[in-house]
């Protein structure tokens, strides 16, 4: 039987992959994931999700690695309040910001406010590698957010509490309340794991998910 290894120490992708009915055990990459300077938020997706099958490759040299990452990028300016200093990295032509993972109240309430009435592009990238042989696949996902008061921040985050999604929001529970519309090729993927590109990329390598 093929060992099969998520790099990933995500409940959200482990339960994702799940769905596809297939064997497989989680191992943290234990990866040092910062953006390198002036990098796009789709590169560091793609990049990410390599480095992370390629670490725990390292030490499991015999299996078929499942990397990851996804990378979201507000697609404007900056926020509406001039004096709103969200924690996001600046991109170099200054058009977009790549949002991380808030850690806390404050900056989740400053990515939410940041995010309000705007569009949102969610890069999620998948690696597959196996023997020294990589392949990969990117999606997609444009998120619209509604107008959000803040009022309504403090509430979902106070009932969802996504300090550790980048975004500040979780779409598998009550964060999809907060979108006005989601443009998408897999549903899947805003979740943190596209499946219908990886299902591909495993039946090349004659893994078969049905």
């Amino acid at each position: 039987m093929q060992n099969l290894i998520l790099a990933s120490s995500s409940s959200y992708r482990k339960s994702l992959l799940e769905r596809l009915r297939i064997s497989f055990t989680c191992v943290s990459p234990d990866l040092d994931e910062r953006a390198h300077k002036n990098e796009s938020a789709q590169a560091q997706a793609v990049r990410l999700a390599s480095e992370k099958a390629q670490a725990v490759a390292l030490k499991h040299p015999e299996a078929t690695i499942i990397g990851s990452d996804q990378v979201a990028e507000l697609c404007t300016v900056g926020p509406k309040d001039p004096h709103l200093k969200p924690t996001l990295n600046q991109s170099s032509d200054q058009s977009s910001r790549i949002l991380g993972k808030p850690g806390n109240h404050q900056r989740a309430v400053e990515q939410l406010s940041a995010q309000s009435g705007q569009v949102v592009k969610f890069y999620t990238a998948v690696t597959v590698l196996a023997q020294g042989a990589s392949s990969s696949a990117l999606d997609i996902t444009e998120v619209t957010f509604r107008d959000l008061t803040s009022i309504e921040i403090e509430s979902y985050l106070k009932a969802d509490t996504p300090y550790n999604c980048a975004g500040s929001f979780k779409a598998e529970s009550l964060g999809i309340s907060l979108f006005e519309s989601v443009n998408s090729s897999d549903p899947s993927a805003l979740i943190g794991l596209p499946l219908i590109k990886l299902s591909q990329l495993l039946r090349d390598r004659d893994i078969q998910t049905n």
